[in-house]
């Protein structure tokens, strides 16, 4: 507990303060004398006795000199004191003060050594942490490195060659088989442009090489010939591939390259083959032509003499078969065009009754010779005429009535014909009562080239192709066929056609004026047969065997109209006597046509001679007929004009219009609709080809390609992309800047093809 003296200390000194020492010690001398005078009378009335002034006076006296003394020792004392409480009171808030710090420090350092505590954790855990990362990354960088060396050791030991090169065309990298085909080690070629390596002219160039357009950066693939210092020539297959950073940035070229020499010796091996069996084919089929040829043609003239009902009947057989026989001659030629399903179907407006009887004297005939008893049985109005290719679908009958023939000993063939008119359908069904099919071997009678397991049917040969070309022409026509037998009870094939009425065809021909024709033939039959229809027409016929005697009469005859060439002679080709009339300019003028049982192989050989048409032999009547109209005939000019209402370019004509219209006729626009999208799938490859021909320099197989864009142009009445594609047929003036003509090239075709799409749509 505070003593209360501090109080009374402290009061007294500041009244000394305040009063000031000798003001205050003046009173107090004051007040003790007058307190000493005070206390004398005091005492003096107390105890009633007299005031002793001596000792009063005495007392005053020591009271007035000693006082003083005492009254400054004493404020002396109490501001000393006073000073002292201060002091001790200032000292006790110092050490308050200095105590509070030190509290407050002492927490201070706690909480930093709590902080220094939890520092040192974390730092810990961070060290921690990153010596696992360091082992993590070296573990890392560790299987990379082994990653790494794998790929590097796949890569080398990959039978394909790599290359890869930096956006300024420097070699960066490569693998062991580009180093031995560039007989350099990568030391050598890395950070090195090709330029600098190798010649334009070297073997090593033509891997490098990249195409014109590489500022594009686009993908490639090239087949590249290698010739080896040895004379070894080998085949890649080079793929380049643009290489881009994160930000689509082009920093470089991938080159792939895989030796495809096997595959194309095997191409070239297979080619010739083809070649090979196309030349042997042709061969035959122009042996077999002209023995056909005769029959076609005397039978004809048999037609036109006088014949009773039924002999004029036998007589039309004949000349349908033959003539249908020719037809599938150019089937045997052209037997990839199943494959490629370009058959060729024609229709047009056929007297059903009158194809029936055809096919029942042919079905009878043969039925005869084996004893078997043949019945046509009809359903529906048969006195009408149909849209139907009656080439094809008489190759379709005859085929099956063969096959119904050849499997039955005894018993009878029926042929079924039923019109369905509402449906318009026609459906044909060959029964026979011979030795069936089994079951399993149903779902393979179609298949090309296919072989019965049968027992039975094995000691019966034949070539396995006529029921698989009979399903694809069926097919073709937009038709199905089926099967349905059993073992021992016979078969029964069935055909079911689309089909509508349509009217009687027109008698009417094209006019033709008279000309004179330089008819160029070596086997008189077949000259015979063409002047005897030539001049049944009105026309004066020339006639040479050789191609001497042909080109002796060009140049002494002034007035030739036409020349009709046959493209096999004795002395010299089709083809050297087109170059040579071509070549001479009073010649220049004068149309070829060239006869040929192999149309589309002729127009290959003449792709760079410009013949006027090609016809099939033996003749046809009316392909001659409309062949002459087209070239000399006014009125046949007018079926070019241009449709009303069809869309033009302002420069050329987009359409062949008498083309469309007659296939329109023909065909309808459903099958001219499949034929437009059939060309629209075909054109991106047709195009690739001539680009990629074009990036080669590969003046042959861009020609080839042009030539093949022509034809399918032309099939579908694209007059102008037809007209374009035999101006790039007949050779580029230069390689510069093809890639972008072809492109926009494309781009054209992709407009024609559009409004080809609207006529028939219109239509």
């Amino acid at each position: 507990m505070q003593s209360p003296v501090h109080p009374k200390v402290k009061a007294f000194a500041a009244l000394i303060k305040r009063w000031g020492n000798f003001r205050l010690g003046l009173l107090s001398w004051l007040c003790l004398l007058a307190l000493l005078v005070m206390g004398h009378y005091t005492y003096a009335a107390l105890f009633a006795v007299e005031v002793d002034w001596l000792m009063l006076q005495a007392q005053l006296i020591l009271v007035m000199f000693a006082s003083p003394i005492v009254i400054l020792i004493v404020f002396y004392l109490v501001l000393h004191l006073n000073a002292a409480l201060l002091y001790l009171k200032d000292s006790a808030h110092q050490e308050r003060l200095l105590n509070q710090n030190m509290q407050d420090s002492i927490r201070q350092l706690n909480f930093e050594i709590e902080e220094r505590k939890k520092a040192f954790q974390a730092k810990r855990r961070a060290v921690d942490e990153l010596r696992k990362e360091i082992s993590e990354r070296k573990k890392t960088q560790q299987e990379l490195e082994e990653q790494s060396l794998l790929i590097r050791s796949i890569v080398d030991s990959s039978p394909d060659l790599f290359y890869y090169r930096d956006e300024n065309g420097h070699l960066a990298s490569c693998n062991k088989m580009f180093e031995i085909i560039m007989g350099k080690t990568s030391q050598e070629l890395i950070g090195f442009h090709p330029a600098e390596l190798y010649t334009e002219d070297s073997a090593q160039a033509a891997i490098l090489t990249e195409y014109e357009a590489a500022a594009e950066h686009t993908e490639l693939t090239l087949d590249v010939e290698f010739v080896k210092q040895d004379g070894q020539i080998l085949w890649f297959e080079m793929r380049k591939v643009p290489f881009y950073d994160g930000q689509g940035r082009y920093i470089g070229l991938l080159g792939f390259g895989r030796d495809i020499t096997s595959r194309k010796l095997a191409e070239q091996a297979l080619e010739k083959a083809y070649q090979d069996k196309g030349k042997f084919i042709a061969t035959l089929s122009h042996e077999l032509r002209t023995p056909l040829n005769g029959i076609v043609g005397l039978s004809r003239r048999l037609l036109d003499s006088t014949l009773g009902p039924e002999q004029h009947s036998w007589a039309n057989t004949i000349f349908s078969s033959a003539e249908t026989l020719g037809n599938i001659f150019n089937d045997i030629i052209d037997l990839d065009k199943i494959d490629r399903q370009d058959l060729d179907i024609v229709f047009h407006s056929i007297h059903i009754q009158g194809f029936l009887n055809d096919i029942a004297n042919f079905a009878e005939l043969i039925c005869q010779q084996k004893g078997l008893h043949f019945v046509l049985r009809c359903q529906g109005d048969m006195e009408t005429y149909l849209k139907l290719d009656a080439t094809r679908l008489r190759q379709v009958l005859w085929n099956l009535l063969n096959n119904a023939v050849k499997f039955t000993a005894q018993g009878q063939i029926t042929l079924d014909c039923t019109l369905n008119t509402d449906l318009s359908q026609l459906l044909f069904k060959v029964q026979d009562t011979g030795i069936g099919i089994a079951s399993a071997e149903q779902e393979r009678i179609f298949d090309m080239y296919y072989k019965s397991t049968d027992g039975r049917r094995l000691s019966i040969v034949g070539s396995g192709i006529g029921l698989s070309v009979s399903r694809a022409l069926v097919e073709a026509m937009g038709g199905e066929v089926s099967l349905t037998s059993k073992p021992g009870e016979g078969s029964c094939f069935s055909v079911l056609l689309p089909t509508e009425q349509v009217s009687a065809p027109s008698d009417t021909t094209v006019s033709c004026p008279e000309l004179v024709i330089l008819l160029i033939e070596d086997v008189p039959l077949n000259a015979e047969i063409a002047i005897a229809l030539l001049e049944q027409r009105g026309h004066s016929v020339i006639h040479a065997e050789t191609g001497e005697d042909a080109i002796a009469l060009l140049e002494t005859e002034d007035d030739i109209d036409l020349v009709l060439l046959d493209m096999q002679l004795p002395d010299m080709s089709g083809d050297q006597i087109a170059r040579y009339i071509r070549s001479e300019s009073h010649l220049q003028s004068i149309p070829i046509v060239v006869l040929s049982a192999n149309v589309r192989k002729a127009e290959e050989q003449l792709t760079d001679i410009q013949v006027d048409g090609a016809l099939a032999k033996p003749i046809n009547t009316n392909k001659l007929d409309q062949m002459l109209a087209k070239l000399f005939s006014p009125s046949a000019l007018k079926l070019q004009q241009l449709h009303p209402g069809t869309e033009i370019d302002t420069e050329n004509q987009i359409l062949d219009m008498a083309t469309l219209h007659d296939y329109m006729q023909s065909l309808g626009p459903d099958a001219m609709k499949r034929s437009a999208q059939l060309f629209a799938q075909l054109l991106p490859g047709y195009i690739n080809k001539m680009i990629e021909a074009a990036v080669q320099q590969n003046q042959v197989e861009f020609k080839e390609s042009a030539h093949k864009l022509k034809g399918a142009a032309a099939s579908v009445g694209l007059l102008w992309v037809q007209q374009q594609a035999k101006m790039y047929e007949q050779g580029p003036e230069g390689w510069q800047g093809m890639e972008r003509q072809l492109v926009d090239y494309h781009l054209k075709i992709e407009q024609h093809l559009a409004a080809l799409q609207e006529f028939i749509e219109a239509n």
